[in-house]
């Protein structure tokens, strides 16, 4: 099938995925948006359809995943803040808002633990924190995708030793 023939198939799905996508974000300028994405999705990985198959099926999957993958990048309520030019400065945990702490530490003690990392582990464990998945730091930070990991491993281990110090403080 030719790209011509292919985007023309997919274009005369656009009322029922537009149906779809309004059903899913319940506002019109989003279910746009998300019909916005799933053409770009569908037409990125167009060599991945395989012929015969069901396209409507391939594109309301491909749409029902976007929104469900952006659902939980945006379900924590964080945000990140733009990154600067020199790709160091993130203020990751500027505005987040938090639930009610069950243990005795503070949220700004857990933020100053965080933001008292070191710039190679906090960059990594903010944005893996945000919702990003380790291949997309890997691919923002042109890094190794195993040093990603290990690098937000190393930074969990840190906080847990850290946070543990300061709730033994408090306890005492």
């Amino acid at each position: 099938m030719t790209s011509i023939e292919f985007n023309t198939r997919i274009l005369r799905e656009e009322s029922s995925l537009t149906n779809f996508a309004y059903s899913l974000t319940r506002n019109v300028d989003d279910a746009l948006d998300l019909l916005q994405d799933t053409y770009v999705k569908a037409i990125s990985y167009r060599n991945k359809f395989e012929e015969n198959t069901n396209l409507r099926a391939w594109l309301f999957t491909i749409m029902r995943n976007t929104f469900i993958n952006a659902y939980h990048k945006n379900k924590r309520g964080k945000r990140i803040v733009a990154l600067a030019n020199d790709n160091m400065n993130y203020g990751v945990f500027g505005h987040i808002s938090y639930e009610p702490l069950e243990s005795k530490l503070g949220a700004k003690q857990i933020i100053q633990q965080i933001e008292s990392l070191e710039i190679e582990y906090r960059l990594p464990f903010s944005l893996h924190y945000v919702g990003y998945r380790y291949e997309e730091i890997a691919k923002q930070m042109s890094l190794p995708l195993g040093t990603v990991k290990s690098r937000i491993f190393i930074a969990r281990k840190l906080l847990m030793e850290a946070l543990n110090k300061d709730s033994l403080v408090l306890a005492s």
